[in-house]
């Protein structure tokens, strides 16, 4: 399934996603209520700062895709939007609860690792422990209309490795992390591991052998 957004366009569908589980009794959205959405501070990544006028050409191109349609209530003119982006009789997009949670907050706050996306779909789905999330992920990675998740290589420093959506810009398959890539990445790392600790034993003797130059010269200093 080849679906294409732009980052604004994922911006509108992720907000729209995210208050219709979090505030239902405000769904569906205003343009103005879907602007603030769009710029709000909190549970975003990036932040940012669009006019009505730019979310409005969003929405009307969204509709043109159905993947948002529009609802005016009784006696209300104000037009309202809804997304229409999946688990909807319009489209063949059907996810569970838990896949829309990971793929809604990987919409609104880019790059994540799995136990990111457990904290932060807290208000959108549950999951038991990591596993699952880990699970879900896999899943949506292996899906026969899919995939619609790649995993991004570890970063120095992190424990886990960071999870991207697939409805977006498209990354390089070479920046992504495969099971084959992981296995023929073992034994460099395993080399790598034992250069580094071959090295900390040197520098350790180094520092002993200063030391005891030291300790000799405060002697000395002490006989003088």
């Amino acid at each position: 399934m080849d679906i294409r957004l732009s980052p604004y366009e994922q911006r509108v569908i992720g907000c729209l996603i995210e208050k219709q589980h979090t505030t239902p009794e405000q769904y569906p959205l205003s343009l103005n209520a879907l602007t603030n959405a769009c710029n709000q501070k909190s549970s975003r990544d990036p932040v940012m700062n669009l006019d009505e006028t730019t979310v409005q050409d969003v929405v009307d191109e969204l509709v043109k895709r159905r993947y948002v349609s529009t609802k005016t209530g009784f006696g209300s003119r104000v037009t309202k939007y809804q997304h229409r982006f999946c688990n909807t009789e319009f489209g063949n997009l059907q996810l569970s609860g838990q896949e829309l949670g990971i793929l809604c907050v990987l919409m609104l706050r880019g790059p994540q690792t799995p136990g990111e996306l457990r904290t932060r779909t807290e208000r959108l789905c549950k999951f038991a422990d990591i596993h699952e999330v880990e699970s879900t992920l896999e899943h949506l990675r292996q899906r026969e209309d899919g995939p619609f998740v790649l995993q991004l290589p570890r970063e120095p420093g992190r424990r886990e490795a960071r999870f991207v959506h697939l409805f977006g810009e498209q990354i390089e398959t070479d920046t992504a992390v495969t099971p084959e890539t992981a296995v023929s990445a073992a034994p460099e790392n395993a080399d790598r591991i034992e250069q580094l600790a071959q090295r900390v034993n040197e520098l350790q003797a180094e520092v002993e052998t200063l030391k005891s130059r030291l300790e000799l010269l405060e002697k000395e200093d002490e006989r003088a």
